[in-house]
Order: structure tokens, then C-alpha cells, then sequence
């Protein structure tokens, strides 16, 4: 089984969430299965030099798309037993970030053209091709398009994921017509038409033979109007191809025995966990103490995040013994607040604004507890990174969230966390005293740590999930090829 991923970014060569790390670490999951499975993308700037060093260049070509005749090169390198192709072209990807350019539109209509080209030169004919979010959306309307004869896609079928329904890449359509070179009729409601505009993303919603979605929860969720963005009708009628598969986070790259950004290595003693704590508090300035309990938050400072219901009990929250360590970067506004907080609580409350992988690692590990009150969240990867390193999660029952965190029963002792189902500062802030309750009755706080400690949350299980999908369609692709040729 042959799968091509293409998508806007991977790690570890280019990151800016965590589309990245499941572009980066699935594929090295399907391949310990069997799977031959190899990612395409960009050739950014932003990729470090030691990296680029170590692809050799496969070909050069010209890619036409529209009126434009543009130089493409692949490149490839092999990463962990992962082969990787690069699409080479200074004038669209030789400049400082991935994404927010004016001419975003071009940049990844050419990206898509180009990976259809490519294929012609790789070693490699794709029984799938696995598309990631709104830049690659357009491989798919291709695939069955303008390639559906081409031999080079012969048999191809694809997979579209959505990773985050809210990102759409919503273009002007006579943009759009220009850059691919179609008439009208691809414009309509039932193809690339979104109110208006034409939508990247729904050359993929239409037109992959199967969608996925990153957690069962929010593949039900974005079927409603509330989480839909509008594309609920149509994620309705195609809920028959739509499947929820949970992410699943890389237990190699982040294992807190094998982890050299921590002081003390532990799997699951608390005692050596709280040794880093102390570390921690040291680092960034908050009085030592292991019995003090310590709240963490790794996150994009954003409004999705539920940064407003963190603002809105914070300072109420800071009442209590208890210290509370942020890290991240985003709007100003919360930025301001933290920085203000820290400033007048320093005792009790360290921000970092910005992002660190080292310090991410140190908070995970640090932290007692982990808060994560997401509006929305398609998946999460930052609650199953705190479940790994033993820090017991505080999140909102929504899409991933829900999936993987079940609040914490003193009747029965199951639960790995502490959930609230309504978007309600005073429902989070009722979740996280409860928390702090019961941090300070011992036994209860290891049966909770020791339950999150028992779940498989490596790409193992999605892994698996992601084959059936693939099997699925080439099988359906098998039974059609058996059938008769009826003159």
C-alpha cells in the first residue's frame, strides 16, 4: 500500500501547529505497519540549512497552471525511515513564514499543481493520496478533474483531513478561475462555491473519495450549525465518507524517561515528577514547594483556546494556594493581561510569552495539573502531551477534548482528568478548585494520575484506524476494476 501525504507542513522540517506533528509522526506510524507512506511539501526558507543539506534533487519540471508556466524542483530525503519530497520554488516559498502572504492563493494552487506533477518523478505511484486542510484542498478537485485520465493517477484515490474546519482558504472566485484555468461551472454550490467566494477547502470536502476528521467528537460537532462554518450541509450529506480518528502524539520524541529537557527522568513516580516541579518554580522565579499545587498551560494566547473564562478566574483562582505557569504567544490582549498578573502576583504566577520546546517540555513535566478550556478544539495535542508526562488535564467536553480526557468519579475511581460541558467561567472555575481539592487527598490523586498512565495515546491505535480507511477504498477501487467491460 502506497500513500502519498501532501500537505503544507511537516515536522521536522517546517511547523506552525499541530498539523505538523501529525504530517510528521502518522507517517512513521503507518510505516512501522507496513505502510509505504511519503510526504510532500514546500521547499520553505524557514526548513534549517542542515536539513535542506541533506536532500538530493530528483528532478526539475515546469508546472502550468492558469496562464503561468512556473520552474518547480523535487527534492527528497529519507528522516527516520520516512521518505520526504520537497516542491522547489524561490518565487513562492523563499521568504520568512509559511503562511499569511497576499498572494497565498497562488502560492498553494501552484503547490497542488505541482505535487500532481511531481509524481511523475518519484519512484513511487500513490494508491492514495492523503490531503491535510485547506492547501492541499485542491488535489483532490484535481484528481478528478483535470488529472482524471492522466496515467501518472491511474487508480489514485484520495483522503481529505480536516484538522481545523475554521481555516478555509476563501479566495476571490475569478482568482481562483485565473489560477486554475476553469470556467463557471466549477463554481457552483455543489463544488468550489462558498458564499460568494471559492473555497479551497471544499475541493476536498467534495471531491475526496474519504474525509477524515481528527477526533470522533468533532466529526460529529462540525455536522451541526454551531461548529459547521457553514459547510454543515454539506459534512451532512457526506457523512457516510466522514470518520473521526483521534490524534495520537510521538511516545518516542516525548517520554519523559528519555527526555533531556528534564532535571529528573520518571515515568510514573510522582515523587521524581514533583523534582522537576521544584526545578521548575526555581527556573522561573515562584517559590519551591512540592505540596503547592502548580497549573500549566502551553497554548496559542487565542480566544479558542478559552483564554477569556482563564482571564475572567484568574484572579479569583490566584486566592488560593496555588501557582500558575503560562507559555505562548497570540493576541495582545491576553499577552497584556498575563504580563499585568505576573507583574502583581509574582509569588504565584510566571509567564513566558512566546514559545519554547524546552520550556513546553519543563511545564508539562512541572505541572500538577494541566488547563486546557478549549471553545472549540478539533483534537488537542497538548492534553495528551500532559497525560504522557503525568500531569492531569482540566478541560471543556468538546471535539478531542471530550475524546480523550473523562472527568475523574470518587465513586467508582475512574477518570484520568476533570471536564465542564458548558463554555461558563464559573463552571471552570468550579472544574479547577474541585482539582485542587482533591491534589491535596493523596490517594485520590494517584488513582487519577495512575488512570491517564494506563491509555495507549501514541499514533499506534490511529494508525490502525487510518489503514481500515485506506483498505476501504481500495478495495472499493478493486471491486470496480473487477467488473466487466460491457460493449
Amino acid at each position: 500500500m502506497n500513500i502519498l501525504f501532501a500537505t503544507s507542513e511537516a515536522v521536522p522540517l517546517a511547523k506552525t501547529g499541530g498539523l505538523a506533528d501529525v504530517a510528521g509522526a502518522l507517517p512513521k506510524a503507518l510505516n512501522k505497519r507496513g505502510v509505504d507512506t511519503r510526504v510532500v511539501l514546500p521547499k520553505y526558507e524557514e526548513i534549517p540549512a542542515a536539513l535542506i543539506g541533506q536532500f538530493e534533487q530528483v528532478a526539475h519540471f515546469t508546472v502550468s497552471f492558469g496562464w503561468r508556466n512556473q520552474y518547480c524542483g523535487l527534492l527528497r530525503a529519507e528522516f527516520d525511515g520516512v521518505t520526504y519530497y520537497l516542491i522547489d520554488n524561490e518565487f513562492y516559498f523563499k521568504r520568512r513564514g509559511l503562511y499569511g502572504y497576499g498572494d497565498d492563493a497562488e502560492r498553494f494552487v501552484f503547490f497542488c499543481f505541482a505535487v500532481m506533477e511531481a509524481v511523475r518523478y518519484m519512484d513511487f505511484h500513490p494508491d492514495i493520496v492523503h490531503c491535510h486542510d485547506w492547501q492541499t484542498g485542491l488535489i483532490p478537485f484535481l484528481l478528478k478533474t483535470r488529472y482524471y485520465h492522466d496515467p501518472a493517477w491511474a487508480y489514485t484515490k484520495s483522503v481529505f483531513t480536516i484538522h481545523n474546519l475554521k481555516y478555509q482558504g476563501l479566495f476571490g472566485i475569478d482568482l481562483l478561475m485565473d489560477l486554475l484555468g476553469v470556467g463557471h461551472d466549477m463554481f457552483s454550490a455543489d463544488s468550489l462555491e462558498f458564499h460568494g467566494a471559492g473555497s479551497c477547502m471544499k475541493g476536498g470536502l467534495v471531491y475526496a473519495d474519504k474525509l477524515t476528521t481528527v477526533s470522533g467528537t468533532y466529526a460529529e460537532e462540525i455536522q451541526t450549525e454551531y461548529f459547521g462554518e457553514k459547510l454543515d450541509s454539506l459534512l451532512r450529506y457526506r457523512s457516510g465518507d466522514l470518520v473521526g480518528i483521534v490524534n495520537g502524539i510521538d511516545d518516542e520524541l516525548f517520554d519523559p524517561m528519555n527526555d533531556s529537557s528534564l532535571d529528573v527522568p520518571y515515568r510514573n513516580s510522582l515523587s521524581r515528577k514533583r523534582k522537576n516541579k521544584l526545578e521548575l518554580q526555581r527556573e522561573l522565579g515562584l517559590p519551591q514547594s512540592e505540596d503547592t499545587p502548580l497549573i500549566g498551560i502551553v497554548s496559542r494566547l487565542v480566544e479558542q483556546k478559552g483564554f477569556d473564562l482563564i482571564m475572567a478566574t484568574l484572579e479569583e483562582l490566584l486566592q488560593e494556594d496555588v501557582q500558575f505557569v503560562v507559555l505562548g504567544a497570540g493576541d495582545a490582549k491576553y499577552e497584556q493581561f498575563f504580563n499585568h498578573i505576573a507583574y502583581h502576583y509574582p509569588d504565584k504566577f510566571a509567564v513566558w510569552i512566546g514559545y519554547d520546546d524546552r520550556l513546553a517540555r519543563r511545564i508539562y513535566a512541572g505541572s500538577d495539573i494541566f488547563a486546557m478550556p478549549s471553545q472549540f478544539e478539533p483534537c488537542g495535542l497538548s492534553q495528551l502531551l500532559a497525560l504522557r508526562y503525568r500531569s492531569v488535564p482540566i478541560v471543556r467536553e468538546t471535539g478531542g477534548l471530550k475524546d480523550t480526557v473523562q472527568a475523574y468519579n470518587e465513586y467508582t475511581g475512574e477518570g484520568n482528568g476533570f471536564s465542564f460541558t458548558n463554555y461558563n467561567a464559573h463552571d471552570y472555575m468550579y472544574t479547577v478548585r474541585r482539582a485542587l481539592a482533591l491534589y491535596r487527598n493523596q490517594e485520590a490523586w494517584k488513582q487519577i494520575v495512575s488512570n491517564g498512565s494506563n491509555e495507549d495515546y501514541s499514533w499506534n491505535r490511529s494508525a490502525k484506524a487510518y489503514i481500515s480507511v485506506y483498505s476501504q477504498l481500495l478495495a472499493h477501487r478493486k471491486e470496480k476494476e473487477s467488473w466487466p467491460v460491457i460493449l
